[in-house]
């Protein structure tokens, strides 16, 4: 009994052990020489980046007082809508229309003190005509005249002066926008030299989005479109993420890159456009600008087929069976998953797709 049980295990045992030699070879190719491969075409890719932007009224008017003087009314609310010239405040007229009807008197007084003169002047010449008189005298009245004239000009300016000054009690818009904050009320002293604004004017009708962009980022653009014009001139439609994470619902478009360089964060500005009817974006609001990347007809490879070496890539290709290495170029910019590829492969070549930091030169590829 005790022999034919071990002539059953021993059976047993030959049986594990055939199944086991007839799976050992297909284990060894697949962790072995068994690789995910590609063929190389090509296709339209975009990519996006997100740029951390400012957005501001296209026009935003800070409204300084130009005289001094208690606010005597706010004549708008905060969030208002106004017009180019529409009365925001009224400081305390009464010294300065004192002050004009002072300059208007003066003149009145300078012009009668002239029309004497004048008299005095004609008077003078027919006197000197007939040898009445020195020329002495006739200088003497001439001088008269011409001071009286200098008088004159001299309290006409003062009576501008005056106008304007009683002129900007009256604190108008300078624009058409959406008034801001208004931190001072009636009753509060201003004057030009107290540094705040009484309010701040915005024209929200198209706001711009301020962001910035990496010297080398520029520069990529630059080379990409032949010239910073060119560059302007065929940037796609750009997109605003807004604090919330939505998308605004318009399309803006780049306007501006400002050609200095920021020395302390090596970062160059740049200005983009988005219409505003609805009055959706307000001025001071922070979001993103989502610039799109589009390669037509590009070579697009997951990132899993290449090998950084410092600021270059390399692939595999698949040469005669052999793993064979080759350095790309590639976009310098992505969505963290491909590449486009933009020299250094061709269309029809074959690739090693998966895996290629653990590839080596020469290895079989199955």
């Amino acid at each position: 009994m005790k022999t034919k049980w071990m002539q059953l295990l021993g059976l047993f045992g030959c049986s594990v052990w055939l199944a086991a030699c007839q799976q050992a070879p297909t284990q060894q190719m697949a962790g072995g020489a068994g690789y995910e491969l590609m063929k190389v075409a090509t296709s339209d890719k975009e990519f996006t980046t997100d740029y951390s932007a400012a957005i501001r009224g296209r026009y935003d008017a800070s409204v300084l007082p130009q005289v001094s003087g208690t606010i005597q009314r706010v004549m708008v609310s905060e969030g208002q809508k106004v017009r180019k010239g529409q009365s925001l405040f009224i400081i305390d007229q009464v010294p300065y229309r004192a002050a004009l009807n002072t300059a208007s008197a003066n003149v009145q007084a300078a012009k009668a003190g002239l029309a004497t003169a004048q008299l005095s002047y004609d008077s003078a010449k027919e006197l000197y005509a007939q040898k009445v008189i020195s020329e002495h005298q006739l200088k003497t009245t001439e001088n008269t005249l011409l001071t009286a004239k200098a008088q004159l000009a001299q309290a006409e300016a003062q009576e501008v002066n005056a106008k304007n000054s009683l002129a900007y009690t009256e604190v108008k818009s300078p624009s058409d926008g959406v008034v801001g904050a208004i931190p001072m009320r009636e009753g509060t002293l201003v004057s030009p030299s107290m540094g705040a604004a009484l309010t701040t004017v915005s024209d929200n009708k198209e706001m711009y989005v301020y962001f910035s962009m990496t010297g080398k980022q520029v520069l990529n653009m630059t080379r990409q479109y032949g010239s910073m014009e060119e560059a302007l001139k065929n940037m796609p439609a750009v997109q605003l993420k807004l604090e919330d994470g939505s998308f605004y619902d318009q399309p803006g478009k780049i306007e501006s890159i400002s050609g200095v360089v920021d020395p302390q964060t090596g970062t160059i500005s740049v200005r983009a456009s988005f219409p505003n009817e609805g009055g959706i974006l307000h001025s001071g609001f922070n979001g993103a600008v989502v610039i799109p990347s589009v390669y037509k007809d590009a070579i697009v490879i997951p990132q899993s087929a290449t090998v950084q070496l410092q600021d270059k890539y390399l692939i595999y290709k698949v040469v005669d069976g052999k793993a064979t290495s080759a350095i790309i170029t590639v976009a310098p910019t992505s969505d963290g998953k491909e590449f486009v590829v933009l020299s250094g492969l061709e269309p029809g070549e074959e690739i090693i797709a998966k895996g290629a930091g653990l590839v080596r030169e020469g290895t079989p590829v199955k």
